[in-house]
Formats: C-alpha cells, structure tokens, sequence
C-alpha cells in the first residue's frame, strides 16, 4: 500500500520536472495535502522525500499532530476562522490562506504573544469567485502593503485556488496571471514581505502550475487516492478535483 503512494509520488515529481519551464528555474516542490488521511499514511510519504503537509481543519490538526513525524512542516492551507489562530499559531510552519485584514491582525496578535513571527502566503482569489476565499486582485497590492506592517507576520508569497474549469484554454490565464502577480510584487520590494513561495496546483492541474511558474503546488488524492467523502481519483495526470483544497 506504501509502496504504492511512494511510486504515485515518483510518477507527479517526473511529470512536475518535465513539464517545468527553465526561465520559471527549479520544478515546483510538492506538499502533500493529508486531510482525512490517518497519520500511519502520512508518515509514509517521507519514504518519498515528501516532509510538508498541507492541513486545511484546525481540529484535524490538533488530533493528528502527535502521531505525526516531527520533522513535517505542516501548513494551513483551508479558510482559517479568526478564532481558530490561537489553536494552531504554534503548531504550524506557514499559513497559507491569510485573505483579510482581520485575519491577519488576529495571527499578528497571536503571533507576538508567544514571539513568533508567522510566514504567510496571501491567498488570492484570482477567479473572482464569491464562494471561495482570497483577497481580489484588485485590492492586493494595497492588501500587502498593509499586512506586511504587522510585526507577527513575514509575507512570503501568494496561494490561489483555481476556478475549476475543466478546459485548458480557459483555466491556463489564471496561472499565468498569478505567476504575473508574483512578479510584479518582488518587484515593488515592500518592506517585510520576501516573495519567494507561489503556492497554485492540485491534483487535477499541477501540471499547468509547473508550466506557468509556481514554485509549489499542493496534491493530495493524486497521492494518497481518493478522500473518504470524494469521488475516486482517476489518473496520475487527470484526477478530479473533488476538494477545492486538494
């Protein structure tokens, strides 16, 4: 059972390295999404050199993070309620879904009470959809400007979910346009923000987030097979996308 997840982990780093662009440089790095995945599976995914995890329920965290490898950096990668931050400030590596300023005061304050300075990754909601979080493009440059004040922040790049689009055609510019956020963002060099992670790419369009320059992409039933509640994962380079998270 290992073995096979090992191998599904080999098959998406080959097809991330092929499909990467060399102006983008390295092929994005891989962190496994492991909700509802019990911990004795996630232990596993080291054997193929995979040490972060992507969570995306506080509770989750919090019952699973003693069976865990210590050496896994886990991120928060879900709709964080405000008053979740205080469970997990001290528990995760980064927080991958700040997409508002109350958000982000909470984790500053939260942060500094225990002298932590958090990493985050503004999420962007870059398909302008009303039902998932993200800060609009349009308001994200003042959004960075703002939250890389906070003391208790480090802003590390942007995270997007993408529209789920089946064609190619349609869900390509949205990539591109994130890598195009990106850049334009390390070129204004604000103060406090170091952009260095573009976290874009599931299990169903990792490939595409290799071509277009991110640097991580977040996979979870391609590796670990289909969720619990989800439909069943199809092929390495074709699953469905079943969780906007996964």
């Amino acid at each position: 059972m290992h073995q096979d997840m090992i191998l599904r982990v080999q098959q998406i780093r080959r097809a991330l390295e092929a499909a990467a662009v060399p102006r983008w440089g390295r092929a994005p790095q891989i962190i496994a999404v492991s909700k509802t995945v019990d911990a004795q599976r996630v232990n596993a995914v080291q054997e193929a050199g995979i040490f972060r995890l992507g969570e995306n329920r506080a509770q989750e965290i919090l019952e699973k993070l003693p069976h865990l490898n210590a050496s896994f950096q886990i991120d928060f990668i879900g709709r964080l309620q405000n008053n979740k931050v205080k469970y997990i400030i001290d528990k995760v590596g980064m927080i991958q879904s700040l997409d508002r300023m109350s958000l982000a005061q909470e984790i500053d304050r939260r942060a500094q009470q225990r002298a932590l300075r958090m990493p985050v990754l503004v999420q962007v909601n870059i398909g302008d959809e009303p039902q998932k979080g993200g800060v609009p493009v349009s308001e994200l440059f003042a959004f960075v400007r703002q939250a890389a004040m906070l003391p208790g922040l480090e802003i590390r790049g942007l995270m997007a979910v993408m529209p789920d689009i089946k064609e190619e055609a349609r869900l390509r510019p949205c990539f591109v346009r994130m890598r195009a956020l990106f850049d334009a963002l390390k070129e204004e060099n604000v103060a406090g923000v170091r952009m260095e992670e573009l976290s874009m790419g599931m299990s169903g369009d990792y490939l595409l987030a290799a071509q277009e320059g991110a640097t991580h992409v977040r996979i979870g039933s391609a590796i670990f097979g289909a969720r619990a509640y989800g439909a069943p994962a199809g092929r390495i380079d074709d699953t469905l996308k079943g969780d906007i998270y996964s």
